[in-house]
């Protein structure tokens, strides 16, 4: 059968619980369209906010103030758009990846190659904030304050965006094992 581009209809599976046998009814071409379309959601939340600080970024170069940026804080402002970049790149590409393989019945190998690229691009997404706020702290605040607080802050983001997913799954797996 062809994996199209279109929705996925509604199914049962969507609404079911874990471990629900009525889960487990769900064609390979409807997740295949299901994830596709969580992906393109997601997508759109993260782009904005990577777009937005990028744009934010590009402006802080022809500010007055840059001029007065010491040698670290310059180099910290330039790994820091550079990230963003690359950050923006990773979290457009699966719209370009699909617009090159729409209608090429590659929706599975789509879905995998746009979740990866998302997963990457959060990472550079959290590293720009990090130095971002790495780059505004250290203008504002004295001493190690700054790399203090950005430390706790990347700690906060590996918590929520990466331990907590990853202790959800876990727990989940553990329940449906029991």
């Amino acid at each position: 059968m062809a994996v199209t581009d279109t929705p996925a209809p509604t199914t049962s599976s969507e609404h079911s619980a874990p471990g629900d046998a009525s889960g487990d009814s769900e064609a390979p071409r409807e997740r295949a369209n299901r994830r596709w379309n969580e992906i393109l959601q997601e997508t759109r939340v993260a782009q904005t906010g990577v777009q937005i600080l990028f744009g934010f970024l590009l402006s802080v170069a022809f500010t007055p103030g840059f001029r007065d940026l010491g040698i670290i804080d310059r180099t910290i402002y330039v790994v820091t758009v550079v990230l963003g970049a690359a950050a923006t790149g990773s979290l457009i590409a699966p719209v370009s990846i699909h617009r090159f393989l729409a209608g090429q019945r590659m929706k599975n190998e789509l879905v995998e190659t746009a979740h990866r690229l998302m997963m990457f691009g959060m990472f550079l997404l959290a590293l720009t904030i990090g130095s971002t706020l790495l780059l505004i702290l250290r203008v504002v605040l004295p001493g190690l304050i700054a790399e203090f607080l950005v430390a706790g802050v990347m700690l906060y983001f590996a918590v929520c965006w990466y331990a907590l997913p990853l202790w959800l799954r876990r727990r989940a797996s553990r329940e449906e094992s029991a």
